[in-house]
């Protein structure tokens, strides 16, 4: 099994451990401590030893933080768990607060006097979350004291060990250059900008450039490592050695050296100027220890990241036929769930029924694992944007609920992601209109054509400007990167208010708008697109997007009179390549609910 189904823990346990943690900073002599979500990697999913805030609260979303004080504990969260973060924490002593709303120096400066000294671990907060946070507290008498030592890893006396997951090969074929190439282009970088190495801390742009994979997170096929790209090329990588097999390390060849992370500290302080350094990824610390020598920092964007987001054809190639296998698996499970909707009065069904049938089918399809916690939502549950269903949190299924699946899978050629939302049975007509809204959004998205230049914040209106016209909206990015084989959000470029780099040909991003009514219900339509060239007759520079996702769109939810001609084209030529595409991939049965799902919109309606 994929995905755990356990539990959340009683937020009751967790009183106490807000209680050890306060002691621990008294005989420290701190007055505050913060809790980032992330780990020394930045990554959004971390391993269970550094699960430090869902430890200590019981807050599990993928996204957020704790400040801790000897009188207040605030959780902050943004809009997607606003909802979830209710039910995991205890309100009577955690506080949830509205981020980025409100800013953790807002908050500190009312909750500490001043004088205050407040505590951070240097390996879990990048450089610029550091500097920013130390202008919110100017002049307010606050003291940022980094930690050498996490005081929260003190108290948690059965924290769990490092992973220690073996590292495999990334064939060449599907990742279209040998890690020597990628190398050498990396290297080249550095040389153009006069920079002697980079330190690299983001896991996937090191499991990317050496073509390894690992198994360190679930669900995110990277290896936790820092490594330090030389201008000659050579790369030293510091990690546990015995993820690293001799054959993987014959394949890695002599131009990369596997190190303990005890060997990290001397190698940073032992390097020459200048170093490409990301403040937006790396952590203070990193920066601290080069500092420690005078040696001479070049603040620039991860050497590896954009050539990591941007894929080659070898890369979309095998993207594009996961998406085939994966719509297979997805349709089938649409079917089944359409075939039982009239059995649910004597054939229950629940939400973790269902994932589990997802997980089986694509299981069949031959998937590694998921690529992230399948989001399975039935009625109120919907509502959630980020919704993981658990055994106590487990619904049965209800005619007239709408249902809303966001899941994913890691294949041995590509990443996937892919959302549908349906009803069981009857529902209430009134739904037919912000779903219309929320699909038109969507297409807006994949119909546009952009000139080269425009980012991911000048395309983010096109997908809420229907549910605007409703008074509605949605509190989650429209899209985010995602990885070839690595992980299913990857950086840094989204579809987003806040996104300003501009978009290129081969970077894949999701399209998912969303409508979300409280204690009632959630939805979401998801595909993958790939940014490639657009035609323009006036010989415009312009861009537009591929759709890689190929699963039918549920046509009962929709109000046809809502949506133009052109939507309305759009939506019945991707549904006849769903029929061309997957149809060949599943059985009799399936191919012939397929047919009557994705028939024309005008027959449909």
């Amino acid at each position: 099994m994929f995905q755990s189904f356990e539990s959340h823990s009683n937020p009751a346990q967790h009183i106490p451990r807000l209680a050890a943690l306060r002691g621990e900073l008294a005989s420290r002599g701190l007055d505050g401590f913060i809790v980032p979500r992330a780990d020394a990697h930045q990554s959004e999913y971390v391993s269970p030893r550094d699960a430090r805030l869902g430890w200590l609260t019981g807050f599990t979303g993928s996204a957020g933080f704790a400040v801790v004080t000897p009188e207040r504990a605030g959780v902050f969260i943004d809009g997607r768990y606003r909802v979830q973060v209710k039910a995991e924490i205890a309100l009577d002593h955690f506080t949830p607060v509205p981020w980025p709303e409100v800013k953790a120096a807002v908050w500190l400066r009312e909750a500490l006097p001043q004088g205050g000294r407040i505590g951070y671990d240097p390996w879990l907060h990048t450089r610029r979350e550091i500097r920013e946070l130390e202008k919110g507290l100017a002049g307010s008498g606050l003291a940022l004291i980094a930690q050498d030592t996490n005081p929260l890893d003190k108290i948690w006396t059965d924290q769990p060990e490092a992973p220690v997951g073996r590292v495999r090969l990334w064939p060449d074929d599907i990742a279209g250059e040998t890690s020597a190439q990628k190398r050498g282009r990396i290297s080249a970088k550095l040389r153009d900008a006069k920079a002697q190495a980079a330190v690299l801390t983001l896991p996937d742009s090191i499991s990317w450039l050496l073509n390894i994979r690992g198994a360190d997170v679930q669900k995110n096929p990277v290896v936790l490592a820092f490594a330090i790209i030389e201008h000659d090329g050579h790369v030293a990588v510091f990690t546990d050695p015995a993820k690293f097999s001799p054959e993987v390390r014959q394949a890695l060849g002599n131009e990369v050296s596997i190190l303990p992370l005890v060997a990290l500290t001397p190698a940073l302080t032992n390097l020459a100027g200048p170093v490409v350094v990301d403040p937006g990824s790396a952590p203070d610390q990193v920066f601290s220890l080069i500092e420690s020598m005078d040696t001479l920092i070049d603040e620039s964007l991860d050497p590896v990241i954009m050539p990591k987001a941007t894929k080659n054809a070898a890369e979309i190639a095998g993207m594009r036929a996961a998406h085939l296998r994966d719509g297979a698996a997805v349709a089938e499970l649409l079917c089944w769930l359409e075939a039982r909707a009239p059995l649910l009065e004597t054939e229950p069904l629940t939400e973790i029924g269902i994932a589990r049938k997802l997980e089986e089918l694509r299981s069949a399809r031959g998937i590694l694992d998921i690529s992230f916690d399948t989001i399975l939502g039935s009625g109120p549950n919907g509502a959630i944007n980020h919704y993981r269903v658990t055994e106590a949190t487990d619904r049965r299924i209800l005619p007239r609920d709408i249902v809303l699946i966001d899941s994913g899978g890691q294949y041995d050629d590509g990443t996937t992601d892919i959302t549908r939302t349906l009803p069981m049975g009857d529902f209430d007509p009134a739904i037919r209109r912000p779903y219309t809204r929320v699909l038109q959004g969507m297409i807006a998205i994949s119909r546009a054509r952009f000139p080269r230049g425009v980012a991911g914040a000048h395309l983010d209106a096109l997908a809420r400007a229907p549910l605007w016209m409703e008074g509605m909206d949605y509190d989650h990015g429209t899209g985010h990167g995602v990885g070839a084989g690595l992980s299913v959000h990857e950086g840094p470029v989204r579809i987003s208010r806040v996104s300003e780099i501009p978009l290129q040909p081969g970077m894949i991003l999701s399209n998912e708008p969303g409508y979300y009514r409280e204690g009632e219900y959630g939805i979401r339509i998801e595909n993958l697109i790939v940014i490639e060239p657009a035609h323009s007759p006036d010989g415009r520079d312009m861009l537009g997007f591929e759709t890689l996702t190929f699963c039918p769109i549920d046509t009962r939810l929709i109000d046809p009179a809502l949506m133009s001609s052109d939507e309305i084209a759009w939506l019945d030529a991707y549904h006849a390549k769903v029929r061309e595409l997957i149809g060949p991939l599943v059985a009799e049965d399936v191919r012939d609910w397929l047919i009557a799902a994705t028939r024309p919109l005008g027959a449909a309606a």
